[in-house]
């Protein structure tokens, strides 16, 4: 169960061992340093200048405490039509914390935030196939394998069109 709350930032959600609370300009320089570092750069590609802060505003980030200690990003995206609506997540957590459930505690804290506070019955997230860590991580969270979409993320290393494993968890209404 998450406890959820409320600031004029926005919701602070608080899972078994995570806080997931709304960024602010202070958090920047912890953001950058822990996506820059090869073990999640692989798989985010360079840092933007505008990271994180003003890259992607379409999306809601949250950074990721562990004992009031910035170990990673958590957001999301929303898709409002109501015939399509669900949610989709990426996450990257820094390298010294990966492997101890620290992205799993996240997922599932964020992943009941949407379904249940949002209004979500869907949500989606999309490691690249070779990801063996992440898509492990995304099982133990409850996301189930969908399918293989092809050459659908250009890999910010090899400039080559990779492939991603599509995965989703849903939790209809009434369900628990």
């Amino acid at each position: 169960m998450i406890r959820v709350v409320r600031t004029p930032a926005g919701p602070t959600l608080h899972g078994e061992h995570v806080t997931l609370r709304p960024m602010h300009e202070g958090d920047a320089d912890d953001l950058r340093r822990l996506r820059a570092a090869p073990e999640v750069s692989r798989w985010w590609g360079p840092l933007e200048d505008d990271f994180p802060l003003s890259d992607e505003p379409e999306v809601t980030r949250l950074c990721i405490a562990v004992d009031g200690e910035t170990v990673g990003m958590i957001q999301y995206g929303e898709e409002p039509e109501e015939d399509y609506r669900h949610a989709w997540i990426d996450i990257f957590v820094g390298a010294d914390r990966q492997g101890r459930g620290v992205g799993t505690d996240a997922l599932r804290t964020l992943v009941e935030h949407l379904l249940t506070d949002r209004g979500h019955h869907r949500v989606t997230i999309d490691p690249a196939t070779d990801n063996a860590a992440a898509v492990r991580c995304y099982e133990k969270a409850g996301f189930r394998r969908v399918g293989v979409m092809e050459s659908s993320w250009l890999d910010p290393t090899t400039k080559e069109w990779r492939d991603t494993l599509f995965m989703e968890l849903v939790r209809l209404p009434g369900a628990r």
